[in-house]
């Protein structure tokens, strides 16, 4: 499996420095959040996506993904949705990403519609994904956190450029053991989001290893299966300031996870 981090835990970093971090540390890939307080992000010109793309092959790191604020279960408008998904996916294409990252966003609608429409507006940009090898996933968040809620939503779509992206927090958070999760995912499976917390009432970033989630168990999960992906640690530095500074977990970080993986090794 190949390591790689997300850019929430250095939020605003200029992409040179980002790209910079990901080669001193020993990681194989970065998920940049494509939000417009972030350096790249779907209004972003040619140029500056040419030059990233660029920045990034030159530095031996792969963009893994662009993570996206886009609902697709929700009721806004098919239009403001779907401007947002092509912007995403046409950003992840240029940039060279493999996967763009989208939630659900059902909210308290009726989980039948919400299923609907998800399903319906996956469907409809699977093409220009396919088209510009790019993976649309969607996250096991908000409305649908559970692996069993993710795959009601992509069985129906049948598409090989849409799949699920497993955040292994919300899964448990829903209650699913990584026993449990990885098979419902599995057919679907893009990548995997690590990180660790204290319990389900605390949810500030805290080290890997120190806080109370399954990460051994589902690498190990992952590790039988023979699954060879990608495991991103999400430290989300950005919506908890007083976290420890993500770069100086970095290297410990890295360390952890790959004693997972020689744990979970056949």
């Amino acid at each position: 499996m190949k390591l790689a981090f997300s850019t929430l835990g250095v939020p605003g970093t200029p992409l040179p420095e980002v790209a910079g971090l990901a080669r001193a540390h020993g990681y194989d890939g970065v998920e940049l959040r494509a939000h417009p307080e972030e350096p790249l992000h779907p209004a972003t010109g040619p140029r500056e996506r040419a030059a990233t793309a660029a920045l990034f092959a030159g530095e031996g790191v792969e963009i893994l993904g662009v993570a996206g604020y886009v609902r697709v279960a929700g009721q806004e408008p098919d239009d403001a949705v779907f401007d947002g998904l092509n912007g995403l996916i046409r950003l992840a294409g240029d940039v060279g990403a493999r996967y763009v990252r989208v939630f659900p966003g059902g909210g308290d609608r009726p989980v039948e519609e919400a299923d609907a429409d998800a399903a319906r507006r996956l469907g409809a940009v699977a093409p220009l994904a396919a088209d510009l090898g790019v993976h649309v996933l969607l996250e096991t968040h908000d409305s649908h956190r559970r692996a069993q809620d993710t795959a009601r939503v992509l069985g129906p779509v049948g598409h090989p450029n849409v799949g699920a992206l497993w955040d292994v927090l919300h899964t448990w958070l829903g209650g699913e053991s990584p026993a449990v999760s990885f098979p419902a995912l599995a057919p679907h499976l893009g990548y995997v989001q690590l990180k660790d917390v204290a319990s389900a009432d605390d949810t500030a970033p805290l080290p890997l290893g120190t806080g109370s989630l399954p990460l051994g168990a589902c690498v190990d999960v992952l590790g039988r299966a023979g699954w060879d992906g990608w495991l991103c640690w999400e430290y989300e530095r950005r919506w908890h300031p007083e976290a420890t500074d993500f770069v100086q977990l970095m290297g410990p970080g890295r360390a952890y996870l790959e004693g997972l993986l020689a744990a979970a090794a056949p």
